[in-house]
């Protein structure tokens, strides 16, 4: 294989059976340089016997494990992949999702003509593994950014900051050198790592569109995804995310106006977890204390948790 034009495959896999197989498949079936990276993340049941089938038929599949071979989410599992990775361009699959034919085709040709881009991103569809509701099929029929956007805008144009969409991981193709900027997924979010690093990408990174009218890959929707049926588990984490992305972004001296976006997120975030008022402002201190540029921002002052009491209070 060419290292120069070789894509990594990221397949993190944990108790798996049913659908990773069909995962794998779809890398091996694209024409283009690629290995597969497959991290067992622990799997008690026949997942890791058959990617050990799979690898023992096609060399260019790899499976690494964690140093104990238990459990440990899927950042730790992702990141564990990046490190082992010897591709110059990064991809993720999920073990339940799979790749439509010439996945990469465009995203390479993007990546190779641009050298100032750091990646590519594209449109998913999604397999139903259930029954499922017309409202629910439509919903997810094109997971997608809506526009072409320029890479300086994404951040403030894309989901869950702006309002025109957003990506999934298994459409999106980065250089491996992309995480020298952004560092890894966040080990101390249980969900909402991925929209974290995205976001991170948005903010340090060049990203560019790639076909966003129809999907590169697929979705696999079943009764055990956790992003259909953990609300209250990404209520809490997103708010972490938040936060987390506030103090990387101050080291990342990301401008006052973004962090200004990240702030109001935030405080929308800690109304939905019913922070309470003392939490609130151990938060607001602790923040203005340590960044005292929030000062800045108007909207600073308009969230100091006092003043929005009294204006509740008043408005009632």
């Amino acid at each position: 294989m060419n290292i120069m034009s070789l894509i990594s495959v990221i397949i993190p896999v944990y108790n798996s059976e049913l659908y990773v197989q069909k995962a794998i498949d779809s890398v091996l079936e694209q024409p283009d340089a690629i290995e597969i990276v497959i991290v067992d993340d622990g799997s008690i049941d026949t997942t890791l016997s058959i990617c050990k089938k799979m690898a023992n038929d096609n060399a260019n599949i790899r499976i690494v494990q964690h140093p104990d071979k238990k459990n440990h989410g899927r950042s730790a599992s992702r990141n564990l992949g990046i490190k082992n990775a010897k591709g110059k361009y990064v991809a993720f699959l999920d073990a339940d999702d799979y790749y439509l034919a010439n996945r990469f085709a465009n995203d390479i040709k993007i990546l190779e003509e641009g050298e100032s881009i750091d990646g590519v991103y594209n449109a998913i569809s999604a397999h139903f593994y259930r029954d499922f509701s017309l409202i629910e099929k439509n919903k997810l029929q094109l997971t997608t950014v809506r526009e072409i956007i320029a890479p300086e805008k994404l951040f403030e144009s894309m989901g869950p900051i702006g309002h025109l969409g957003y990506f999934s991981g298994i459409g999106l193709t980065v250089k491996k050198s992309i995480f020298e900027k952004t560092g890894f997924f966040n080990e101390l979010l249980i969900v909402a790592e991925d929209t974290e690093l995205w976001i991170k990408m948005t903010l340090v990174a060049r990203l560019n569109s790639g076909i966003i009218d129809k999907p590169a890959a697929m979705r696999g929707v079943h009764d055990n995804n956790s992003s259909f049926n953990e609300n209250d588990l990404y209520r809490v984490n997103n708010l972490l995310m938040y936060e987390s992305l506030l103090n990387w972004s101050f080291k990342k001296n990301v401008p006052i106006d973004r962090i200004d976006l990240l702030w109001k997120k935030i405080w929308i975030n800690r109304a939905l977890n019913n922070k309470g008022l003392y939490s609130d402002l151990v938060f607001w201190i602790t923040s203005v204390v340590t960044h005292p540029c929030l000062l800045l921002l108007k909207r600073v002052y308009r969230t100091f948790p006092i003043f929005k009491k009294i204006k509740n209070i008043l408005n009632r």
